[in-house]
């Protein structure tokens, strides 16, 4: 949520940061809407003060032994007028709440206007593979070495679903061991999350209202999108000593999404679809170290793509392109021969001080003072689901066999995936 005071005293700072995003919000009907809603406020408090000096002296009175009819009258009249002022309040402060709920975050002032096609490449890291023969794309190869089975998975749950089995089983579990027990090592503590979330978690993470519709539902709680849902919520209401700060968190979750899967060609597989495994990495932080924890999210995912041996590039969001609840998004994209395109398998995100207001999460500074916002920090570290077809299609050798990177052998997987 934007700071509403951000948005009196710098309406067209506001405006233009969200039309960078294509956003444009009527500030100007808003102010409006908040100058009525700070003046009935007020009205309202102003009652209330007066009905508690009647009260006051009627209960004088009473102890006086004297008559307080007219007081009591006047009590009476001033209920009708505070009922109706108060009514008129919840009007507009459901109104003021409802308008700053529909704001996304501001951009960082260095985040481009525009949508994908302004994203920037930052840098690409190693080159694509060069093959001596006719290489087979994911798809092809996953069902050869028998890693993926499409048509079951299917058949149990439906288009957008896949199974893994045998040492495809083995490759994703190695390669969520391998992701976990590097944070663990860099000193983030592990955290298994429920799935099931209440609507305040999804509101608290920016998630909600907008996305409501696109998680799946399970009574009055929905199946977790992705464990940053989770993590955003972990001190939501609590104030926190500056001292402890920052909390880095990693955490383990399959992810839930309403999305299309396997209907398009460069979404065949297990590019795309309703459940995958991801690690996630989140940080709280105090506001002038967010941008140097963005920084070493990055370095962390970028270290294990690096270490699967593969090519990747690093990709800044531009505006548009950004989640709503982020100010400054960078993405790491793996590349796929196949498809002679990168996808990506970790978004590094800062969410600033949006979801600490959401949620009330603040710190206290050790030096005392007045309580401030924390700032929120989330990265992939790994999404699993395209890094297989990755590791599949970079790693092949002509022979139909691929080589599995080192790093992920110490969990029981062979050095190449061979056909059954």
């Amino acid at each position: 949520m934007l700071d509403v005071t951000l948005i009196r005293q710098h309406p067209d700072t506001v405006r233009d940061a969200l039309r960078k995003r294509a956003v444009d919000a009527d500030i100007p009907a808003f102010l409006a809407l908040d100058a009525a809603f700070r003046e009935a406020r007020t009205a309202v408090e102003r009652l209330r003060g007066e009905r508690r000096r009647i009260s006051a002296d009627i209960a004088v009175r009473r102890r006086a032994g004297e008559a307080a009819e007219e007081l009591r009258a006047a009590a009476a009249a001033l209920a009708g007028r505070l009922a109706e002022a108060e009514a008129g309040l919840d009007r507009l402060a459901r109104r003021h709440q409802d308008f700053l709920d529909a704001l996304p975050n501001l951009p960082d002032d260095d985040v481009l206007a525009g949508g994908k096609e302004n994203n920037q490449v930052v840098r690409a890291v190693g080159a694509p593979p060069a093959f001596g023969f006719a290489p087979k794309d994911h798809v092809r190869l996953a069902q050869d070495l028998g890693l993926v089975d499409y048509r079951r998975g299917a058949a149990l749950a439906g288009s957008g679903y896949w199974i893994y089995r045998g040492e495809g089983a083995a490759l994703e579990w190695a390669l969520l061991n391998h992701f976990l027990d590097t944070h663990r090592r860099a000193g983030y503590e592990f955290v298994l999350p429920p799935h099931l979330l209440t609507h305040e978690a999804g509101y608290t993470a920016g998630q909600f209202p907008k996305f409501a519709d696109e998680v799946f539902r399970v009574d009055e709680h929905f199946l977790l999108p992705t464990a940053e849902t989770a993590l955003a919520n972990l001190h939501r209401g609590e104030t926190l000593d500056e001292r402890e700060l920052p909390l880095k968190y990693v955490a383990y979750t399959p992810c839930y999404r309403k999305e299309s899967g396997a209907h398009r060609t460069a979404d065949r597989g297990t590019l795309r679809g309703h459940q995958f495994n991801k690690v996630e990495l989140f940080q709280y932080t105090r506001p002038g170290d967010s941008d140097a924890a963005q920084l070493e999210l990055l370095a962390r995912a970028e270290e294990l793509v690096a270490g699967l041996g593969l090519h990747y590039r690093v990709t800044k969001l531009a505006a548009g392109d950004t989640s709503p609840a982020q100010a400054k998004t960078y993405d790491v994209e793996v590349w796929l021969p196949s498809l002679g395109a990168y996808a990506e398998v970790s978004s590094v995100s800062n969410a600033r001080d949006y979801q600490a207001r959401r949620g009330a999460m603040r710190y206290r500074p050790a030096g005392g003072g007045k309580p401030a916002y924390l700032h929120t920090l989330n990265a992939s570290g790994l999404a699993t689901s395209r890094l297989l077809p990755a590791l599949l299609e970079q790693h092949q050798r002509a022979d139909g066999t691929a080589a599995v990177p080192e790093v992920l052998r110490r969990w029981g997987v062979p050095d190449v995936l061979r056909a059954l």
